[in-house]
C-alpha cells in the first residue's frame, strides 16, 4: 500500500504520522480501494444522529480516526494490506503487513461501525443505556 511520511514537529507525542493511500492505482491500473466490497450502510442518516442528540442530557462523540486502530483485521485479511518501509535510504527494506484496520481504506468505515454494533449487541445485557444508543 503506497503511503508518506507527515512530520509534525510541533507534537510532544508523534512526531511522524504515516498516511496510506489506499486509492492509489497500481501498474495493473487498479487500487486496493477499487477491489475491496466496502459493505452495506450501516450508521443512521445524519439528521436522525442529530435529532437523537436533543433528546439526552449528556452526548458523547469521539473522533473517527482514533476509532479504526482498535479494530483488528480478519486473520486472512493482512496479506491485502502489505506496506513497504525503511528508516533510512541505505538500509534494507522490510515488508510489513498491517493487522488493524486503516484509515483511507474503502472498507474501514464498515469495519469499524460493524464493530461498534457487534460491541453493543454482545455488552446489551451488561450495559443497557450504553447499547442502546448505538
Amino acid at each position: 500500500m503506497p503511503h508518506h511520511g507527515v512530520v509534525k514537529e510541533s507534537s510532544s507525542t508523534t512526531n511522524l504520522r504515516v498516511v496510506f493511500d489506499a486509492s492509489a492505482k497500481t501498474s495493473t491500473g487498479y487500487s486496493l480501494n477499487d477491489c475491496l466490497m466496502v459493505g452495506p450502510k450501516v450508521q443512521e442518516d445524519l439528521v436522525n444522529i442529530l435529532m437523537r442528540f436533543r433528546l439526552h442530557h449528556v452526548c458523547f462523540s469521539a473522533d473517527i480516526a482514533k476509532l479504526y486502530r482498535p479494530v483488528i483485521l480478519h486473520p486472512k485479511d493482512p496479506d491485502f494490506h502489505r506496506f513497504l518501509w525503511r528508516e533510512d535510504p541505505p538500509l534494507n527494506v522490510q515488508e510489513y503487513r498491517m493487522t488493524t484496520v486503516t484509515f483511507g481504506v474503502a472498507s474501514s468505515a464498515y469495519h469499524a461501525q460493524r464493530v461498534l454494533i457487534k460491541l453493543a449487541d454482545d455488552e446489551a445485557e451488561k450495559y443497557p443505556i450504553a447499547s442502546a444508543i448505538v
